[in-house]
């Protein structure tokens, strides 16, 4: 049972370093008179990124395509973040809850039993959401559902039933 999923691809698109590499590279290429068309293909963004970084590169230089987040510094550090991720792969039940099921309450106590830092449930889902995590409903089952004889329904009944309903549909 796991409500939230982890898709890994997705947090290193929105990592903050990478973006400011790619600006970076774009003044680079900018200085090389290379056209903001050209800078745009190589990078694989849009022109109007690439633009708003020429205007930005024009005015500031290559200060300017810098990472300038207002605000203080995030306290959840990358360094913190890995420990984070690696402590909710495990699961619930190694962090010590009866049962397998992941709230935003259990990851935040999660969090501040990790890392000392505490989060509000709505902090918690937005940072589940930038690292590409997904609301899951659980899987319910029944406790004493008898798995032999739900296949050999499957194989034997389910087969009849079928055969039984196409001879009845009109052709």
């Amino acid at each position: 049972m796991k409500p939230f999923i982890i898709h890994p691809s997705t947090a290193s698109h929105h990592d903050a370093q990478a973006l400011e590499k790619r600006r970076l590279k774009a003044g680079k290429l900018f200085e090389k008179g290379i056209r903001q068309v050209q800078v745009a293909h190589r990078l694989k963004v849009s022109r109007a990124a690439v633009h708003y970084w020429y205007i930005t590169w024009k005015k500031k230089g290559k200060e300017g395509l810098r990472r300038n987040r207002p605000g203080p510094k995030p306290q959840l550090t990358e360094k913190k973040l890995v420990k984070v991720t690696r402590a909710l792969a495990q699961g619930p039940i190694a962090a010590g809850y009866d049962t397998n099921l992941r709230t935003l309450a259990r990851i935040a106590d999660t969090i501040r039993k990790k890392t000392r830092i505490s989060y509000g449930t709505s902090q918690v889902w937005y940072l589940l959401r930038s690292l590409g995590w997904t609301s899951q409903k659980p899987e319910t089952r029944y406790r004493n559902r008898n798995e032999t004889a739900i296949k050999r329904w499957k194989a034997e009944v389910w087969p009849r039933i079928q055969k039984k309903g196409q001879k009845a549909m009109p052709a």
